[in-house]
């Protein structure tokens, strides 16, 4: 079996009590304000139509032809966003089936299945293929902004002065 011995000395009554104090803290209440505060960010970001590190995401094809926002057409990916809290830490993120075709970008080839040919609408004109190239270029959502990092560690600075 081993064994930590750690001795103090000096002036060690502040930061004994500091140490009790953080002993009495509620690490749940503080994981749950910090995924909150990440998922609105999150969620904020497609308001912004930006990546987590400030990047304007490529405009689609849809709201470039028929106006609106960029991955907001039923705002179905965007109201996916959810936040988690365990004993074991925090997460943010969805079970969107599309999110990983959008936040890392695809290239895929779609055939007809039904029928002999695609029929679909592009710039205007209707086209008729038996299949095409889609190249979905990555519209990065999730990840921890600067600004995230800063709003964490001045929560934090605030919890362990309290």
């Amino acid at each position: 079996m081993s064994s930590i011995r750690a001795e103090l000395s000096g002036e060690t009554d502040e930061l004994i009590q500091r140490l009790n104090r953080l002993s009495h803290l509620e690490t749940r209440g503080v994981l749950n304000s910090i995924a909150e505060g990440l998922r609105t960010s999150t969620v904020e970001r497609f308001t912004e139509e930006k990546s987590p590190e400030g990047t304007s995401w490529k405009t689609s094809i849809r709201a470039r032809e028929e106006g609106g926002k960029t991955l907001t057409k039923t705002t179905q990916l965007k109201n996916s966003i959810r936040s988690e809290v365990s004993d074991g830490g925090l997460a943010v993120g969805t079970n969107d089936i599309r999110a990983a075709t959008h936040q890392f970008g695809d290239e895929r080839t779609i055939r007809a299945k039904n029928k002999k040919y695609l029929t679909f609408k592009v710039g205007g004109q209707w086209r008729r293929v038996a299949s095409v190239k889609v190249s979905i270029p990555p519209r990065p959502f999730l990840g921890i902004s600067e600004e995230d990092e800063q709003d964490i560690k001045d929560s934090l600075e605030e919890i362990f002065e309290e």
